[in-house]
């Protein structure tokens, strides 16, 4: 069985990158309106006598407030350009890169734990990279043929 583990082995470095992704991508921020509730309970608890820190207090409220109106209208915007991507020249760059890696890797020493592992992975990120490079370029020759015939370059 060395060759299985000398597998696993060589498959650990992808397998953590593919883990830290994953756990990026599950990362919480601060709870924002928790902070808010707990602040306006603090306003409310401070006596009426004591204006000037209201007022302070009541501006660090508003500060929050203005701060979580932004951060949900930069999503909005965020969220509405990933929807809307419909792929560039970058996509035609990472490809032909993804490819000339893929060549470089078969040159390396096959003897290597983690060459096939790699291998296989690069193989895999060629043909996404070239899926995607190969929708922007017909996307890109359709809008070029619509233009020809003067028709809208982007029927919606």
């Amino acid at each position: 069985m060395p060759g299985i583990a000398e597998f696993a082995l060589a498959s650990a470095p992808i397998a953590g990158g593919a883990l830290l992704g994953i756990a990026a991508g599950n990362f919480k921020g601060p709870d924002v309106r928790a902070a808010l509730l707990k602040d306006l309970d603090l306003l409310d608890r401070i006596p009426e006598d004591q204006a000037e820190r209201r007022a302070q207090l009541q501006r660090v409220i508003d500060m929050r407030i203005d701060s979580l109106i932004a951060a949900a209208d930069k999503s909005r915007e965020v969220k509405e350009l990933a929807a809307s991507y419909q792929g560039n020249w970058r996509d035609i760059v990472v490809f032909v890169c993804a490819v000339l890696f893929t060549v470089v890797w078969w040159n390396i020493d096959h003897s290597r734990t983690n060459w096939m592992v790699m291998f296989v992975v690069m193989i895999v990120v060629s043909i996404v990279a070239g899926i995607y490079a190969a929708r922007g370029v017909i996307r890109g020759v359709r809008t070029y043929l619509r233009s020809r015939r003067g028709r809208p370059a982007h029927p919606r």
